[in-house]
């Protein structure tokens, strides 16, 4: 039976692009640069990881990327996320899901306190049974390693969950963890990419529709 849905954060329910590159465009001004980065450059790295994307973004005006890495976090950590960064429908469509006696979880990159930090700013986090975020132990995406712990936390197994994302990183996590997968167009893949397998959708509130008729049909 259908019964668990797990989601990416950023690029899925959270459009963190803003954020981030307010936080590099402070980190360059900072470092004497006339440079900024704007949004057509940063989008199509959002979803590489950190590390890729403060690198890339700070290019020559950056110093140790490890450093970088941490003055980067240690900003996004200090500024809360709005709840208007959250893409149109989530709120309403992630409440919506609980109510149907749906269990959500999130599998993310993003460091684990990251990841609470914003669901707790955007109001999200009482609907999540399980956030699993960046962990020392466990591999990054595309490996399964963070949906398979997401999956344990949840106590399901791939059988009874779909996996919500909108990179083509998350659709190799799919695909390596057996999970059905559903596209949202909206976020960081590559301009132009569509998953080879799994819906797509344009919006939230029509991947919520779907899902909806899902668990009628389950439930008929």
């Amino acid at each position: 039976m259908f019964r668990h849905v797990i989601f990416d954060l950023d690029g899925t329910l959270v459009d963190s692009a803003r954020q981030c590159i307010g936080i590099v465009n402070a980190m360059l001004a900072d470092r004497g640069s006339d440079r900024r980065v704007d949004a057509a450059t940063a989008r199509v790295h959002m979803s590489s990881g950190g590390q890729h994307l403060v690198s890339v973004l700070l290019g020559t005006d950056g110093g140790d990327p490890a450093a970088e890495l941490a003055d980067f976090r240690a900003r996004y950590q200090a500024m809360p996320t709005s709840r208007e960064a959250l893409f149109p429908g989530v709120a309403e469509g992630v409440a919506a899901l609980r109510r149907a006696g749906l269990t959500l979880a999130i599998c993310s990159n993003k460091p684990q306190h990251l990841c609470e930090n914003v669901l707790a700013d955007t109001g999200l986090a009482p609907h999540f049974a399980a956030i699993v975020g960046e962990r020392p132990t466990l591999r990054a995406k595309p490996a399964p390693d963070l949906l398979l712990a997401a999956l344990k936390e949840l106590g399901g197994d791939g059988r009874a969950c779909l996996y919500v994302g909108d990179s083509e990183i998350d659709h190799e996590l799919a695909r390596s963890a057996d999970i059905p997968f559903c596209f949202m167009t909206y976020g960081y893949a590559t301009p132009h990419w569509s998953p080879e397998a799994g819906a797509s959708f344009g919006c939230f509130p029509t991947l919520v529709a779907s899902i909806m008729a899902r668990l009628g049909q389950v439930h008929a």
